[in-house]
């Protein structure tokens, strides 16, 4: 503990000291040693060099550069050797390359940054070498170049040095192929080297295998036809699994086969003629794989594909088989047979089938799902106590089930109905504390007393949206990683991330959230939204161990339920005196927030409006001229619509929001058909599946907005992330 203590007073003596002789020359070797290996180091272990110590410049990563070039200057130019001093004179410098071409300038504060900011010193050498080049000092700048591949060989930051020195020596680029195959830039010289000669086997390989994206099409195809006699089985592999990864599954299935046999191989082949719609090639190739493969783990979900294409006998005996030797597989193998019995009319054996999922897999999501049947069955006959016994033993067996909420909150209501209100209360407080984030967590806030508003005031609270200060710290990738995506250097970030994926096939959990978080940054949130909930169905248990541990943190909601065009969705929510959290759940719900989206029906952008809708409301509000697929015009027609069905229903926006999706005619008739004096009964009773997912989806994106966005308002405050 006495040398740790010691080695902190001599960093502070060492810079003054480095800076007092040194100035603005380039430090000795000596010295630069003595950096790296004791000072820098040392320097990132300081309390304020942590990536989470509170900084001013991170503050700055989204905005542009002309509002943040004066508060960067004024902390680049301060006299102490912070974290912060040198992160602004990094962005500052990249700023001035970027936006005004500004060698000289870039220059100076880019100069022995390496040593004070050993964090982005590859990144930092980079840039040394474009500023050194905006001032026409191409020696000066290849120097740099050259000194970042010796000095950092094992940084695939030296891919950019090997693309811009390549131009002219081509050894450079074939340097970058051999050592970083998965580069962005990387990729871009092979593009190039293909585009002079496009036939290059050893290219196309490698641009099948690191490029999973439209581009490689053509290439990967490209193989096939012109090389096919020449190719090896571990090559016909890499194309086998890029075409199974780009969800070309047909041609994956014939490029398999000539890939070496393994379980997984042959299942997938089997399921790509399957999806493929070729059932006999298909059911020829299940039956190769439970022959060859009796005891693997694919063979078990391979019984269960070949039971779903053959019928009768047949399919019960495969899914028997997987009942027998596949304990993982069987409750789905039973629920599958419950499901063609039942398709038969043998209704008695279809519930023995029922019982024995109940019985022998209580713990599974099919067992949940029956035992939910069997309580809205009871429910409908009026007999409440054996619905809310039957639905009592999901919470308990099923806990992490996706009906669970659902049936838990139910289990409160029938308590209430029964003048249980002990029993009622203890139900609503197990939803609230074990699915937080769930429709039925608001709906159990609600029914418990809290202050979080029902469906007949929501739209009168206001808010003011509260957004996160800094960027969250990306849990996957590396420091340097990291600390490019905090600073807003985004193209850096992504292209580093992608480098660094060792398994781009096989990412982890935390990889993939990562991923997800990089979408976000251009504009896919679609994509993004999709890649993180997916998570959850990972199917091995230390995939799902860490998807839990990562869900208890607030970056993973904020990432689930991100809120772009904020401006936009106040500004018209404000004007249409709408909820903005509202008008923001039905936008994530509705487009997941991607502005050029179209249904099969032709609605369109972010709130999905009608081309014929848009024109009736355009003469309304005095818009001559629109695009539904321009952001602000899309959120000007969707809100004004959006308070039309508020309108319509007295301000109820459990009505106004079933309106937007089913329309006012069927809304109507359900008001007429079913009790309206019971919200959440009526939540039930629609008739529509989309229309009732709807409803529930909006609210649930609702409930989490606010909580995310508005943490300190009275309506919120009830997520517990620790869940």
């Amino acid at each position: 503990m006495k040398k740790s203590k010691k080695l902190i007073l001599p960093i502070s003596t060492i810079l003054l000291f480095i800076v007092g002789i040194i100035g603005a020359t380039i430090l000795t070797p000596q010295l630069g040693n003595l950096w790296d290996n004791v000072i820098a180091p040392r320097l990132e272990e300081r309390p304020e060099y942590r990536l989470d110590a509170p900084s001013e410049v991170l503050k700055l990563a989204d905005v542009s550069f002309e509002e943040r070039k004066a508060p960067l200057e004024e902390i680049a130019n301060g006299s102490d050797a912070t974290l912060d001093r040198a992160r602004a004179r990094y962005l500052l410098a990249n700023d001035l390359i970027r936006e005004e071409f500004d060698g000289g300038q870039a220059w100076n504060y880019l100069q022995n940054l390496e040593r004070q900011y050993p964090t982005l010193a590859p990144y930092i050498v980079l840039r040394q070498g474009r500023a050194l080049e905006l001032t026409n000092d191409n020696l000066g700048a290849k120097q740099r170049w050259e000194s970042l591949i010796n000095d950092y060989p094992q940084s695939p930051v030296i891919v950019e040095a090997y693309y811009l020195l390549g131009q002219e020596e081509p050894d450079y680029w074939q340097r970058a192929i051999a050592q970083f195959p998965q580069h962005p830039r990387t990729k871009d010289i092979i593009y190039e080297l293909l585009a002079q000669n496009p036939n290059q086997k050893e290219l196309l390989l490698t641009i099948s295998e690191y490029d999973l994206t439209p581009r490689s099409d053509s290439f990967r195809d490209k193989l096939i036809t012109d090389y096919q006699e020449e190719l090896e089985p571990a090559q016909w592999q890499i194309i086998a699994d890029s075409y199974w990864a780009r969800g070309q599954f047909r041609k994956s299935a014939d490029a398999y086969i000539k890939a070496p046999s393994t379980p997984e191989n042959l299942y997938r082949i089997a399921r790509g003629y399957q999806v493929g719609d070729e059932q006999t090639l298909a059911i020829e190739a299940y039956q190769k794989l439970i022959q060859e493969y009796p005891n693997e783990s694919q063979t078990g979900l391979g019984l269960r594909r070949l039971a779903s294409l053959v019928s009768g006998d047949e399919a019960m005996e495969y899914l028997d088989r997987v009942v027998e030797n596949f304990p993982n597989d069987a409750p789905q193998a039973l629920n599958q047979k419950f499901g063609l019995l039942s398709s038969e009319n043998r209704s008695d054996e279809a519930s023995v089938v029922r019982n024995q999922i109940i019985s022998r897999y209580p713990q599974s999501d099919e067992a949940a799902d029956f035992r939910w049947q069997i309580a809205q069955d009871f429910a409908q006959n009026n007999d409440l106590v054996s619905a809310w016994q039957w639905a009592q033993e999901i919470g308990i067996n099923n806990p992490e089930a996706s009906i669970t909420p659902r049936a838990s909150f139910w289990v409160g209501k029938w308590a209430q109905r029964l003048g249980q209100t002990e029993e009622a209360q203890e139900a609503f407080e197990f939803v609230l504390e074990n699915h937080p984030h769930s429709y039925y967590a608001w709906r159990s806030a609600y029914n418990l007393g809290r202050g979080v508003g029902d469906f007949t005031d929501v739209r009168d609270l206001t808010f003011e949206v509260q957004t996160p200060a800094m960027r969250p710290i990306p849990p996957g990738g590396s420091t340097m990683f990291k600390e490019l995506y905090l600073l807003g250097e985004d193209q850096d970030a992504i292209a580093l991330f992608e480098a660094e994926l060792s398994n781009p096939d096989n990412v982890s959990v935390t990889e993939q959230f990562t991923q997800g978080l990089l979408k976000q940054l251009d504009g896919q949130y679609l994509q993004s939204i999709s890649l993180i909930w997916s998570l959850s169905t990972r199917e091995n248990p230390d995939d799902l161990r860490q998807w839990r541990i990562l869900r208890r943190s607030p970056e993973y909601w904020y990432a689930l339920f991100p809120m772009p065009y904020q401006d936009l969705i106040v500004k018209w929510s404000s004007q249409r005196n709408l909820n903005p959290f509202l008008v923001t759940a039905l936008m994530r719900q509705e487009s997941r927030f991607q502005p050029l989206i179209q249904s099969p029906v032709g609605a369109t952008g972010l709130m999905q409006v009608m081309p014929e809708t848009g024109e009736w409301i355009a003469p309304q509000i005095e818009l001559e001229e629109y695009s539904l697929t321009d952001p602000d015009d899309n959120i000007n027609l969707g809100t004004w619509y959006l308070d039309y069905t508020h309108r319509n229903y007295d301000n109820n926006s459990l009505l106004a929001i079933a309106s937007y999706n089913a329309g006012p005619s069927n809304v109507d008739s359900w008001i007429e058909r079913f009790d309206l004096s019971d919200f959440d009964q009526f939540v039930e009773d629609i008739p529509f599946p989309e229309t009732k997912g709807y409803v529930e989806t909006v609210f649930g994106n609702y409930w989490n907005y606010v909580n995310l966005y508005q943490p300190d308002g009275e309506t919120s405050g009830f997520i517990n992330f620790g869940s």
